[in-house]
């Protein structure tokens, strides 16, 4: 395959490419404050359809909405972020969340029911957002510092992972900690999934190991075993993720080349 961003490659790093949740359409965006879109056609030219330009804002996350007519992208160094809303071709900066007392944002998480955005905030903070109206609904606390937050496919749970290595697990509606638990062997937490079928927890700590858990064992243990231990990357596992039916799952690090493993 060409590469799916040769009509318009990134002057800088990119940190997101993504497909669209149902068009035949790639998105990337980086540290050259564009966000662009191609169309994946087969095998072929990928033309480009759009990019946008963010002025002074390099960006340090993009994602698609679920219902796919937005991309909510986060800067480096900013506390506000962009939502380009792609039906009507505009560019919206949600300049300040009102009772969100965050000097950058940068990393959030979309629930895949498509009400809800996370904003992963400093001093373990995790900021509940309205998805249609960008407001705050809620804030909870994790002990330390959170690294990484995942939903589950359902939306109704919330994993948290600290810094410290334990994992908080959230109830959405009620926005109370159901359960925390320690990752077994972490010395600080970096990346976590929940499968799609619900099945499977995995948590990527800095020494690069990923811990595969049972959601079973990890909602009533407080020190549950991993079903497996995957020592495969030498340095920090700064990415986890799983496929849509849950027979493969993505173990990556950026700190050095090639270190991606399929499981």
């Amino acid at each position: 395959c060409l590469p799916a961003n040769q009509e318009r490659f990134a002057n800088g790093k990119l940190v997101t490419v993504q497909f669209h949740p149902s068009a035949q359409v790639v998105m990337t965006a980086g540290h050259d404050r564009s966000v662009s879109l191609f169309q994946v056609k087969n095998f072929s030219l990928n033309p480009k359809i759009q990019s946008i330009y963010l002025e002074s804002f390099p960006i340090y996350k993009a994602h698609f909405s679920m219902d796919g007519e937005q991309v909510i992208a986060t800067g480096t160094h900013h506390s506000m972020f962009f939502v380009y809303d792609m039906m009507a071709g505009s560019i919206i900066p949600i300049p300040k969340v009102r009772g969100v007392e965050e000097k950058f944002l940068r990393n959030f998480e979309l629930s895949p029911d498509g009400s809800f955005m996370l904003l992963i905030g400093t001093s373990g903070y995790l900021h509940l957002l309205s998805m249609k109206t960008k407001e705050l609904i809620s804030t909870m606390k994790v002990n330390g510092r959170c690294t990484a937050s995942a939903f589950t496919p359902d939306s109704s749970k919330i994993y948290s992972y600290s810094k410290e290595g334990e994992v908080f697990i959230w109830d959405v509606r009620s926005r109370k900690c159901l359960h925390k638990f320690e990752d077994e062997g972490c010395l600080e937490g970096k990346c976590i999934a929940v499968s799609k079928n619900n099945q499977y927890v995995a948590c990527g700590s800095s020494s690069g190991v990923v811990n595969l858990y049972t959601t079973d064992t990890c909602l009533k243990e407080n020190r549950p075993k991993p079903v497996k231990a995957i020592m495969n990357l030498v340095t920090s596992a700064t990415c986890v993720t799983f496929n849509p039916t849950t027979e493969i799952l993505a173990v990556a690090s950026r700190d050095t080349d090639e270190a991606v493993k399929l499981v």
